[in-house]
């Protein structure tokens, strides 16, 4: 009979299940989107509701494309948009409103409250992160602050707070079970990522009852067992790490010095550091990962806006290509792009410049520009700000980088990993799951049930697709990336 491990991959605009058999293959693969709510400009929320009913018909569904029965299930793993908040009622299993989510701008002004009070820097200094409202911390106040009797009800222990692992977890145990685990307790701008452990002068300044918190348990761990109503028997549920932790160890970079960028619709680089306690420069934030066996280390990360979203931008906004796929083959049909260098700041520009009133400019038009350079330039302004970010993880270790595991949708273009390669000055591993997020949700689960052994049995499951070298001299990496910073100062304001 085959055994599977379950990763449960759910993200800011859709849930993907994945079986994932003892070779580190996808037996089994199931995806569903759900709504957007947007109540007003900059508010992001979710029915918490239907991410549950989501979750378990995708769930059903990968089951059914593959003959899985319940009982073929040695363990679950959940990985998930990580900073969207959900509180709810423990009797009655029901959210008390909306889930806050993670791109929600709603709590910016409690934000410029506290640093106006001074306390930026010690929340930085105790949690690794910056105060934004892209964090948990702020949005559970908003909720605290702004539903009636809440903060008196959560007081008597009578609401729980989660992000969506946490409540997952609540109802795949029908409430039995309130946790979550290290790397997404440490996006909460609650948790004290030095001490491991719920901060209580942080939980005064924000005025948010210690009652409402989960259990913090290893990302590798057995947690509980779904109730066998869900699937027909208990599963144990042993697998935990926000979306960019788990691609950090799906992509085997649970050693200190190993690093992962994620091209999405903007990206996220992340650096295992192991135990050091570095201190972030240029914006970038310190946070918590998994080393081999599942448990607590440390980890840089940074963030850039627009990646992905460009090519979208090409393709429906100014219609230059009919699809993603088909800009690597135009980007290659010139030499080079003329000269002229795109910076994406569509939404500002994140680490390590963050200037939120920057706008995205194409700079170096002549009259002999034409379409492929501007595709060809769009592409290299991708590469361009994970270089930027690379230059801050090397400020910040003192170490430079040896090599990049990536993976996301837009790491599919050839042209874009191999400029890549060519501007950071080292090799790129792309892998062969894009997936990865799922993946080490799926192998952090397999660790924890035995299904396989820590450390190199993981990296020996992750497979690796190709490896682009770099191709061009150090002098014309300086070269082209003097233009791009040139660039990047004529378009930003601050």
């Amino acid at each position: 009979m085959s055994r599977y491990i379950m990763a449960i991959d759910q993200g800011t605009t859709g849930t993907r299940i994945m079986f994932v058999d003892d070779a580190g293959k996808i037996a089994s693969m199931a995806y569903s989107e759900f709504p957007q709510i947007y109540p007003q400009p900059g508010w992001v929320e979710h029915d918490p509701e239907t991410i549950w009913e989501t979750t378990v018909a995708v769930m059903k569904q990968a089951m059914g494309k593959a003959s899985i029965e319940a009982a073929d299930i040695v363990g679950i793993g959940i990985t998930n948009q990580r900073e969207t908040t959900v509180l709810w009622d423990r009797t009655t299993m029901k959210p008390v409103h909306n889930a806050i989510v993670w791109q929600c701008r709603r709590s910016a002004s409690i934000c410029d409250e506290l640093k106006e009070k001074g306390y930026g820097p010690l929340f930085h200094v105790k949690t690794g992160l910056l105060l934004d409202a892209y964090f948990s911390g702020t949005k559970v106040k908003w909720l605290l602050d702004n539903i009636p009797g809440l903060r008196a009800r959560s007081a008597k222990g009578e609401i729980a707070f989660g992000t969506i692992d946490t409540w997952l977890i609540a109802k795949l145990t029908k409430g039995k079970i309130h946790v979550t685990d290290y790397t997404n307790a440490s996006r909460t701008l609650l948790f004290n990522i030095h001490d491991k452990q719920w901060d209580s002068e942080l939980l005064n300044i924000l005025d948010i009852p210690r009652e409402i918190l989960p259990e913090v348990a290893d990302s590798a761990h057995i947690v509980g067992n779904t109730d066998p109503d869900i699937l027909g028997c208990e599963i144990p549920i042993a697998g935990i790490a926000g979306d960019q932790q788990a691609a950090l160890f799906g992509q085997g970079c649970f050693y200190e010095g190993e690093a992962k960028n994620t091209y999405g619709t903007g990206c996220f680089l992340l650096l295992n550091v192991g135990e050091k306690k570095v201190n972030p420069k240029s914006g970038l934030i310190l946070t918590l990962a998994c080393d081999e066996n599942g448990k607590p280390c440390y980890a840089l990360e940074g963030s850039i806006f627009i990646a992905g979203a460009v090519m979208q931008w090409l393709r429906d906004g100014m219609c230059l290509i009919q699809n993603a796929a088909e800009s690597a083959e135009i980007a290659c049909s010139v030499k080079d792009t003329h000269g002229v260098y795109m910076v994406p700041a569509f939404a500002g520009l994140g680490a390590p410049h963050w200037d939120m009133y920057a706008r995205g400019g194409i700079l170096g038009i002549t009259r002999s520009t034409t379409r492929a350079h501007v595709i060809r330039a769009a592409l290299e302004g991708i590469a361009y700000q994970v270089k930027d970010l690379i230059s801050a993880f090397e400020e910040s270790t003192g170490k430079t980088f040896l090599d990049l595991k990536v993976d996301g949708g837009a790491s599919l273009n050839d042209f874009l990993m191999q400029f890549q390669a060519d501007v950071i000055g080292c090799p790129i591993d792309r892998s062969k799951y894009v997936e990865s997020t799922g993946m080490g949700a799926a192998f952090l689960a397999g660790i924890a049930t035995g299904f396989w052994k820590p450390g190199a049995t993981i990296k020996n499951l992750r497979m690796s697709d190709k490896r682009f070298m770099p191709m061009i001299s150090d002098q014309r990496r300086q070269e082209l990336y003097r233009g791009w910073l040139d660039a990047v100062a004529r378009v930003r304001v601050h």
